[in-house]
């Protein structure tokens, strides 16, 4: 099934079902108000959104109202918990080869992953805002899902069996900030700005054979200002699955329902700078970051500039009859403006 929240009713907004198509959905204030309710009585309120669903996509609900993303939050507007891990280790030894450093052998076996600011998420069609484009802006595009409760110490194979919801996430950066607070020694914060969610949150079954071993086995579509930049398999060179992310995450402490774990950037091994782009015949990137890193490897120096006020970027994925999944995020860069609460 598909779920997405409704710009109305508070902070929160309103839970409703969306249509396979994504033409129409139907709110449900009779099953749950929101999507963080609908988690924490799953067992209860799950058979009754799927029922709610299944009207939907042969015609016969009678509360069916046309779908626009617009009007829609993240599916979770605010979280309990947003992690997010570095699952493609492609990423990583592109980005450390760029600084002449090696990865250390421990990647490999136990993920990286960064606790996220989660009070306060973006709309799948809200502006990107910040307050100076010199910050390096740069969009990130990653699979994220979204858990019931998780037990501390749970094996990944129990992890899989508390994944409630996928969806897509632009997870923001802002590079030019990241150098000194890492150097702290303590982590990011002020370089990672309000990230944002596609419009609808899938349930894994409802997709299909793409899901398989906890991983999302389908191209991740990014256009960067109208062009093609990047459509990496997100099934492929993925280190980590999202039963292992979630058991990371789970180790020393209970995830609660609602808990929201990201792959980390999508990235898939290509070659040289000139063979990488989707114009040279590759699959391209999901970050700027990476494309600079390709161009410091081969040229000594970055040439391409990350996101100005004005730019676009579009993160989409489409299954293999070529309709949208997950519905776009669709987000310029703007100077930031305080909003009215």
């Amino acid at each position: 099934m598909k779920l997405a929240t409704l710009k109305t009713g508070g902070r929160d907004g309103s839970l409703v079902v969306v249509s396979r198509d994504l033409k129409t959905y139907q709110r449900v204030p009779k099953i749950a108000a929101s999507l963080q309710h609908a988690l924490d009585n799953w067992d209860i309120t799950a058979p009754r959104l799927r029922e709610v669903y299944a009207m939907l996509n042969d015609g016969t609900a009678l509360a069916a109202q046309p779908f626009d993303a617009a009007d829609f939050h993240s599916p979770l507007p605010r979280a309990y918990q947003w992690a997010d891990g570095s699952a493609y280790i492609n990423h990583v030894e592109l980005v450390r080869k760029a600084r002449n450093a090696e990865v250390p052998e421990s990647f490999y076996t136990d993920p990286l992953m960064y606790q996220g600011g989660s009070d306060s998420f973006v709309g799948p069609r809200d502006p990107i805002a910040v307050q100076s484009e010199e910050w390096g802006v740069d969009l990130e595009a990653e699979v994220a899902v979204i858990t019931g409760d998780v037990p501390m110490g749970a094996s990944p194979e129990r992890a899989a069996q508390e994944i409630r919801l996928v969806m897509l996430v632009n997870d923001v950066s802002l590079r030019n900030l990241i150098p000194n607070e890492l150097a702290k020694g303590f982590g990011f914060f002020q370089s990672k700005p309000a990230s944002a969610f596609s419009p609808v949150a899938v349930s894994p079954d409802e997709l299909g054979d793409a899901w398989q071993d906890s991983k999302l086995r389908l191209p991740l579509s990014v256009t960067l200002n109208g062009q093609p930049f990047g459509r990496p398999n997100a099934g492929e060179d993925m280190t980590f699955s999202f039963a292992q992310l979630v058991a990371h995450a789970a180790k020393t402490r209970e995830l609660i329902a609602g808990s929201i774990i990201g792959s980390g950037t999508v990235s898939n091994k290509q070659g040289s700078l000139n063979g990488s782009s989707i114009a040279n015949g590759g699959v391209g990137y999901c970050c700027i970051a990476e494309v600079r890193t390709y161009e410091t490897i081969e040229t000594g120096s970055p040439k391409t500039p990350f996101m100005k006020f004005g730019d676009t970027v579009r993160i989409e994925m489409f299954d293999k009859d070529g309709a949208s999944i997950f519905g776009a995020i669709d987000q310029k860069v703007e100077p930031y403006v305080e909003r009215a609460r």
